[in-house]
């Protein structure tokens, strides 16, 4: 059997696995019983569900969670957790693949970048904390406000880059409108003309994501829709069922789109648009779509485009964390 399989006990401690499990984390069956699951998979996204699936007795499943492997490779997996009527919890684990490591050329820029951007940041923090003091109009100081909460997160996203765990996203509930809210006020912020939209499903659930992350995917198609010369956007957000995404069939995935009424994709552009140093605009660095693709697919996700003069689509598919209510309708491997 390829699949992992654990057994967790009401210490969340491993009370079982087979040989499959061992061979994925490289430890010994025997010797790995009575640790905790953080000893041997101390991912906090699985970690954060393993106690929700204890704590509410219900179920649940997430998608492409990176592990390390042997030889500085990255093992993609899937993972199902659910309650046993012994009152135990059980791992199930399917390994996909292995990719490189995550320090690529691409990375290795973003680095250097981030080390030049700290010091204006810096300075733009503090002349917009001395406009806040300084303004008695709110709507301004509104804006310097923004300005800070912007420049304290590109200084997050900078050390972290600085201290080579780029490849390492901080999973936490994500609320899709909110942040597609907190979007519209940094594009009108930059661009007061711009139009934007809402086109939200109410009922969509929050999901597991980076927040900084994923509002920096949606700010660089923003900002390139904005360039192209667009000037309106729609912000639409669907669940889609039955996605594929690479080698997984999923059955449900959180869709955002960002719509423009821009000119559309260069045709010369469409089959290497993600690629690095690609740009269609000759101020541009061509590393813009390329990170927001690096950051979908650190989400276990997809970016998708399609494009015609008057309007392009780009879709951010999100696996969705999915919790049952019922476990018995769930069946380990």
């Amino acid at each position: 059997m390829s699949t992992g399989l654990a057994r967790l006990d009401g210490g969340l401690c491993l009370s079982w696995v087979n040989t499959a499990f061992a061979e994925m984390f490289e430890v010994g069956p025997r010797r790995v019983l009575g640790l905790p699951l953080s000893a041997v998979l101390p991912d906090e996204r699985v970690l954060q569900q393993v106690r929700r699936v204890h704590r509410e007795q219900r179920s649940a499943r997430l998608w492409a969670v990176a592990l390390p492997s042997a030889h500085g490779l990255w093992r993609s997996v899937d993972i199902a957790v659910q309650c046993g009527s012994d009152a135990a919890l059980y791992l199930e684990i399917h390994g996909l693949h292995e990719v490189a490591p995550a320090a690529t050329p691409l990375s290795a820029t973003l680095r250097g970048f981030a080390h030049e951007v700290k010091n204006p940041l810096a300075g733009l923090r503090g002349a917009a904390q001395l406009l806040a003091r300084r303004v008695s109009d709110d709507q301004l100081r509104e804006l310097a406000e923004l300005v800070i909460a912007e420049a304290d997160r590109l200084a997050g996203l900078a050390n972290r880059l600085l201290q080579h765990d780029e490849g390492a996203v901080r999973i936490g509930p994500v609320n899709v409108h909110q942040l597609l809210e907190r979007l519209r006020g940094l594009v009108l912020a930059q661009d007061p003309a711009m139009q934007v939209r809402y086109d939200f499903d109410p009922s969509l659930p929050d999901t597991f994501g980076d927040a900084d992350r994923l509002l920096q995917l949606l700010l660089n198609l923003a900002r390139n829709a904005t360039t192209a010369g667009a000037g309106q956007l729609i912000l639409r957000t669907r669940m889609e069922h039955r996605v594929r995404i690479g080698e997984r069939q999923l059955g449900g995935c959180l869709r955002l789109d960002m719509v423009d009424d821009g000119p559309g994709v260069p045709a010369a552009l469409r089959h290497t648009l993600f690629e690095p140093l690609v740009s269609g605009h000759a101020e541009g660095t061509g590393l813009g779509l390329a990170l927001c693709r690096e950051i979908a697919r650190e989400h276990g996700g997809e970016l998708r485009y399609r494009s015609r003069p008057g309007e392009t689509v780009f879709s951010l598919y999100l696996p969705r964390t999915e919790l049952h209510d019922d476990p018995a309708n769930e069946s380990m491997a």
